[in-house]
């Protein structure tokens, strides 16, 4: 993370003079240091992200899911998953908004305005997806019209969607890409390594599902009409230039909105908020329900990444869980909700009734007052929290792992299978082999009615909702072991440790989860 905590010139501009809900920041100190190499390229690598190698066609692998492998294995590079995934997240983050101090965005700027920040760096974000990393991916992979990429054009205040039928071939999407259409990966991610290291580390410091799009647009053009989006945004300008104008929400009821809106006319939106040129190395923020288009600038083709999280993460949607779950408790539990109504209380209640004032209306709703305070005493918060928790496992991306971490787990370490049917020895566990879990958001642990669930995400698609979700069924009594081992993250632990009853117990359930790819080990287990 060498340079990330480098010191810096903040200019602070306000965008319009009429409104300070917007600001620009310019790190100056990447202008300064531009002629120095090993700074701006970071010894060839951002934050476990290397810098593109122009000799190697692997930038893009065809992956069918499961916990993904980061193939280059330049020294260091992948130093990103090494230790607590908790703080290598921050890390990531930090390069992502640098200069900006993440304390200070999540205060003055998260759900609150947009942030521009100009970096002058050209090559900041280019060893996550380039255009001819884009090609490489088309040529390589069986990549699908509307599931995996889209065809866009946006033409006289309205935009149409030109997806043909089956496999998006390289030549036909540059073809319409040459006739002035945009072109949008619905989900890069599962073919492009490096993207897919950046959102599964990022997913672990947000502890929800981060997402991604890329979207190329050719120079002269716009492809998407003014919109809002039900996520909060950090768009990263990669390639080229793009013009982009931000408008405010029209209600209060569109501020940070659970669902994205249709289309607007440009006589819907009003003036824009902020107004400015990302160009490569540059960052957008904006939060979920900020109007927004962009338009390429005259001459510049332009490719950029949005990065997309809390996406119904909300006080509401845990609230939604809560009220759900705690009435069916006071049903269960307390007389005073299942008592019938007043025989006649639909002779004063109701509309037609709203305006009047008797003792029956104020008896009524007095009631109704008392029983949903007495409501939450029945409040299972910690039910309805594990239960975003199982949410964030289905919605989550498999872990990236290290070459270390693949010799450590079961996906690297174990039985092997050579020559003539005959395998290496496996892997034995002793009551002193220490281990720990893959990552601090690798599993959820919640009570259903049906038993416990150990909810993972460790065999989930790179393709979002790919898979049904992935659980391991387990005993009540073994749910204390369970709850060590995420207390003990990210330390390793003996499993000598873990309290259960015996040392036959520990190695099972130890075995069960290594099994899963849920563990690592200290070091590659000696084989037998």
């Amino acid at each position: 993370m060498s340079g990330l905590n480098r010191q810096t010139n903040i200019e602070i501009i306000d965008v319009d003079e009429t409104s300070n809900d917007s600001i620009i920041i310019t790190d100056e100190s990447t202008k300064k240091k531009k002629k120095n190499n090993s700074e701006n390229k970071r010894k060839g690598k951002i934050n476990g992200l290397p810098a593109e190698k122009k000799s190697s066609g692997s930038e893009s692998s065809s992956s069918e899911g499961n916990a993904s492998e980061v193939d280059d294995k330049s020294e260091d590079e992948n130093d990103v998953n090494v230790g607590d995934s908790l703080v290598e997240g921050r890390k990531l983050f930090v390069w992502l908004i640098s200069p900006v101090i993440p304390e200070d965005f999540f205060s003055n700027t998260w759900e609150k305005r947009p942030l521009h920040i100009k970096r002058g760096t050209e090559e900041y974000y280019k060893p996550v997806i380039s255009t001819p990393i884009i090609d490489k991916m088309l040529r390589n992979n069986n990549i699908l019209f509307t599931k995996n990429l889209d065809i866009t054009s946006y033409t006289d205040g309205k935009r149409e969607t030109h997806n043909p039928e089956g496999r998006a071939l390289p030549s036909v999407v540059w073809d319409y890409y040459n006739n002035g259409c945009s072109v949008r990966l619905l989900n890069p991610q599962t073919f492009i390594p490096k993207l897919a290291l950046l959102t599964a580390t990022l997913q672990d410091y947000f502890g929800c599902f981060v997402g991604a799009n890329a979207y190329l647009t050719p120079p002269d053009s716009q492809g998407f009409a003014p919109h809002y989006d039900d996520i909060e945004a950090f768009i990263l300008q990669v390639e080229g230039k793009k013009h982009w104008r931000l408008y405010a929400p029209k209600t209060e009821s569109e501020v940070l909105p659970r669902f994205s809106s249709g289309n607007f006319n440009q006589d819907e939106i009003g003036k824009p908020i902020m107004e400015v040129t990302l160009e490569p190395g540059d960052l957008l923020y904006f939060p979920r329900g900020t109007i927004h288009q962009g338009n390429t600038v005259s001459g510049h083709h332009s490719l950029h990444i949005t990065l997309s999280c809390y996406q119904r993460n909300t006080w509401g949607d845990l609230l939604e869980k809560i009220v759900s779950a705690s009435l069916q408790v006071a049903l269960e539990e307390d007389v005073e909700f299942r008592r019938g109504l007043p025989r006649n209380y639909l002779s004063y209640m109701g509309l037609v009734h709203s305006d009047e004032k008797s003792s029956e209306r104020t008896a009524f709703i007095e009631k109704v007052k008392n029983l949903t305070e007495k409501l939450f005493s029945y409040a299972p918060i910690d039910a309805a929290v594990d239960q975003m928790g199982k949410q964030f496992m289905h919605d989550a991306l498999p872990p990236v792992l290290t070459p270390e971490e693949k010799a450590c787990s079961a996906f690297g370490d174990g039985y092997i299978m050579k020559e003539n049917g005959k395998l290496s020895s496996g892997v034995e566990f002793t009551e002193d082999t220490r281990v720990k879990l893959l990552r601090g958001h690798i599993l959820r642990l919640v009570s259903e009615e049906d038993g416990m669930k150990l909810y993972h995400c460790v065999h989930n698609s790179l393709e979002y909702h790919g898979n049904e979700p992935q659980y391991l069924e387990l005993s009540e009594e073994l749910a204390p072991a369970v709850e060590f081992l995420v207390r003990s993250y990210p330390e390793f632990i003996q499993i000598s440790q873990l309290p259960l009853e015996d040392n036959a117990q520990k190695i099972t359930l130890v075995g069960d989860l290594w099994d899963r790819g849920l563990l690592l080990t200290e070091g590659p287990l000696k084989k037998s």
